[in-house]
């Protein structure tokens, strides 16, 4: 005979609950949007004031220290004419007046590392690395205005030719290991810790050059009787 009494649903193990069938929802709703920050239309709003406010003190500085020489000038002037306070030019540009006009260390480090190991196939490691300086500062063929006024003064100021060259030699461990990657040599391999200072000494010795595309050209005609293998 059947039982025809109602069956109790049967229960889920202690501690576990059975969840009910979940209707989709939107995803702004989901879990995982709900730990994730909050839209991201705040945050470029933010990044966009702040690159603003840099490029506000940049052209500043840059305007002042050629109307009236680098040294002449100080960073209270600058945060004036960009309409802030020092303490805010500090917190974007750390390294003080050189770090307006010459503020590309990490860049620099990342671009240097870059264009060694995604040089084409087929290219020395020399090769590529005199084609990525033939693009930055005095060797960069036809700069807009702002770029050529920024070079020239960088150039012909000892403070500012001072700090770009430490922030090039500043690369030079990242420079050697990546020459040490893709050579496989030994890691100790003094060489190329002497080629990676060569390399990175060359902008400040050839920029200052009447012809520094030249002086580019003639100093890595030297590196690679050094280097023939690279």
């Amino acid at each position: 005979m059947t039982d025809s009494r109602p069956r109790t649903p049967a229960q889920p193990p202690a501690g576990r609950r059975r969840q009910p069938a979940a209707k989709p929802r939107p995803a702004s709703e989901t879990p995982a949007a709900a730990a994730m920050p909050a839209p991201s239309e705040p945050l470029g709003r933010r990044e966009r004031k702040k690159a603003a406010t840099r490029k506000a003190l940049s052209d500043a500085a840059l305007r002042l220290f050629l109307e009236r020489g680098f040294t002449e000038v100080t960073v209270a002037e600058i945060a004036e004419a960009a309409d802030t306070a020092v303490t805010t030019l500090f917190a974007h540009f750390p390294g003080g007046k050189e770090a307006l006009i010459l503020n590309d260390g990490d860049e620099r480090e990342a671009a240097l590392i870059a264009a060694v190991r995604e040089r084409p196939d087929g290219s020395s490691i020399l090769t590529a690395l005199h084609t990525f300086l033939t693009r930055r500062g005095p060797f960069r063929p036809d700069p807009d205005p702002e770029f050529r006024r920024r070079a020239e003064l960088v150039v012909a100021t000892p403070a500012l030719r001072a700090y770009a060259r430490s922030l090039w030699i500043g690369c030079e461990a990242a420079l050697a290991r990546v020459i040490t990657e893709e050579t496989g040599r030994d890691p100790d391999d003094l060489s190329l810790r002497v080629l990676a200072r060569y390399v990175l000494e060359t902008p400040d010795l050839a920029g200052g050059e009447p012809d520094p595309r030249r002086a580019l050209d003639v100093v890595f005609t030297h590196l690679r009787r050094g280097w023939p293998d690279l």
